[in-house]
C-alpha cells in the first residue's frame, strides 16, 4: 500500500521563477538563445579576493566542521560590518552564520511558528515567506500594500491583522519583488506591536538615488534580521547567510542549527570573511548597473504597453502591470518564454495581489535589456 506524504510537503507551492528558469534551461539545450530576467541572481562576478580565499582555505584542508554558528571571525566581520550600516552596534554573538540566507529562515520561522500559528505577511512578498510558514505548520495571512505609497506596508492594516494566534510579522526592505524600501518610523512601529519582527535585509546595500534601507536591528533588540552574501556580493553559488537574533533565542536557534545543518561549509566561510573586506567595490559597480538598467527597462516596458506603478527603491527588479495583454501572469510568462525566449517571472508568484503583473530582473547586461525589449515588441500579445 503506497502511503501519501507529509502534508508538510503538499502544503509547499512551486517557486515559479525556478519553473520559468529550468524551462528555459530546456530550450537552451535545445539550441534556443534565452534571455534571462526571471532569476534574482546578480551576473556579476563575485569579489576576486572571496573567490581566492575561498580556493585557499580549500587547498588548505579547510574542510571540516567549524563552530555550528560560524567561524569566530567571520560573525565578528558580519556584527561590525552590520553595526555599521544598521547605525546600531550588534554583539557578534548575535550572528548565526548559515547555508544561505533560506536556511536562517528556516531556523527563525522553526523557532517562532507552532502548528496553526499565523505569520503575518505584506503582499506583494517573496514566495518562499508563505511556504516557509506552511511548512512550520503556520498560517500565511497577508496585508496588502498600495503601489501608489511605494508599498509602504501599512501599519494599521498590520495591527487590524493581529490575531492571539499571530506569531511572527514578516517584512522585507528592500523588497522582492516590489523594490520597496521601508522607512526606519515603519519598521518601529512594527516592532512595537509585541510580535516578534522578522526583517529580510538581503538587499541591504542595493538601494537606488542615494538612499539606504533602515534595518529592523535599529527599532528592536528583539527583531531577527536575515541577511547574506549572495545579492551584495554577487555570491549566490556559494550559499553564505546569516541570522542575527534576539540574545534569548540564540541557544534555542543554535541546537537547531546542530542538528538540522551542523555548521557551514568552513572554506566558504573564509570567502564571506573577505568579501566583508573587499566587496564594496562589487557592490557599488552593481549598483550602479542596476540604476541605469532600472531606468532603461522602465523606460521601454512603458513604451510597450505596461504601467509601472512604482519605480522600485532598492533592490534589482521592475515590477510591471501587464493587465493590457491579459490578466493570468503565468499563461502571459511561459507564452512570452515559448515566442520570444525572453524569460520574465509571473506576478501571481508573489501572491494575489502579484496578479497581472510581471517581474523584471535588471540582472542581465545593458544590450541584453535592449534585445529583450525588442524581443517583446514581436511577441507581446495584442492589449486586451
Amino acid at each position: 500500500m503506497q502511503r501519501s506524504w507529509a502534508e508538510r510537503a503538499a502544503s509547499i507551492e512551486p517557486f515559479l521563477a525556478m519553473e520559468v528558469a529550468e524551462r528555459a534551461f530546456a530550450l537552451e539545450r535545445e539550441g534556443a538563445r534565452v534571455i534571462h530576467l526571471e532569476l534574482g541572481e546578480p551576473d556579476f562576478e563575485a569579489p576576486r579576493e572571496a573567490s581566492e580565499a575561498c580556493a585557499q582555505a580549500l587547498l588548505a584542508g579547510e574542510t571540516h566542521y567549524t563552530d555550528s554558528r560560524g567561524l569566530p571571525e567571520l560573525r565578528a566581520a558580519v556584527a561590525a560590518e552590520k553595526s555599521a550600516r544598521a547605525g546600531v552596534a550588534i554583539d557578534p554573538e548575535r550572528v548565526l552564520v548559515t547555508a544561505g540566507t533560506s536556511p536562517a529562515m528556516l531556523l527563525v520561522f522553526g523557532l517562532l511558528v507552532e502548528p496553526g500559528a499565523e505569520v503575518l505577511i505584506p503582499t506583494p512578498h517573496y514566495p518562499c515567506y508563505p511556504n516557509f510558514a506552511r511548512f512550520c505548520g503556520g498560517v500565511p495571512v497577508f496585508v496588502p500594500t498600495d503601489p501608489r505609497d511605494g508599498y509602504a506596508v501599512d501599519v494599521d492594516a498590520v495591527r487590524r491583522a493581529l490575531t492571539p494566534r499571530t506569531a511572527a510579522i514578516v517584512v522585507g526592505s528592500p523588497a522582492n519583488p516590489t523594490g520597496a524600501v521601508q522607512s526606519a518610523e515603519t519598521l518601529a512601529a512594527l516592532a512595537q506591536l509585541g510580535v516578534p519582527l522578522v526583517s529580510d535585509e538581503i538587499y541591504d546595500g542595493l538601494v537606488f538615488d542615494g538612499g539606504r534601507a533602515p534595518s529592523a536591528l535599529a527599532a528592536s533588540e528583539d527583531a531577527f534580521v536575515l541577511d547574506g552574501f549572495s545579492k551584495r556580493y554577487a555570491m549566490t553559488g556559494f550559499r553564505l547567510g546569516f541570522a542575527i537574533a534576539p540574545p534569548r533565542a540564540l541557544r534555542p536557534l543554535q541546537v537547531m542549527q546542530q542538528n538540522l545543518f551542523i555548521s557551514c561549509n568552513h572554506f566558504v566561510q573564509r570567502a564571506g570573511v573577505a568579501a566583508l573586506a573587499h566587496g564594496e567595490p562589487t557592490r557599488r559597480a552593481m549598483l550602479a548597473a542596476y540604476a541605469r538598467r532600472r531606468d532603461r527597462l522602465a523606460a521601454g516596458l512603458r513604451a510597450l504597453g505596461f504601467e509601472i506603478p512604482a519605480l522600485p527603491a532598492g533592490a534589482f527588479y521592475v515590477f510591471a502591470d501587464a493587465r493590457a495583454f491579459g490578466a493570468d501572469s503565468r499563461k502571459l510568462a511561459f507564452d512570452l518564454l515559448e515566442r520570444a525566449h525572453v524569460a520574465v517571472t509571473p506576478g501571481v508568484d508573489f501572491g494575489a495581489a502579484g496578479e497581472g503583473f510581471l517581474r523584471f530582473s535588471l540582472s542581465a547586461a545593458d544590450a541584453q535589456i535592449e534585445e529583450a525589449l525588442a524581443r517583446l515588441a514581436e511577441a507581446l500579445p495584442a492589449r486586451a
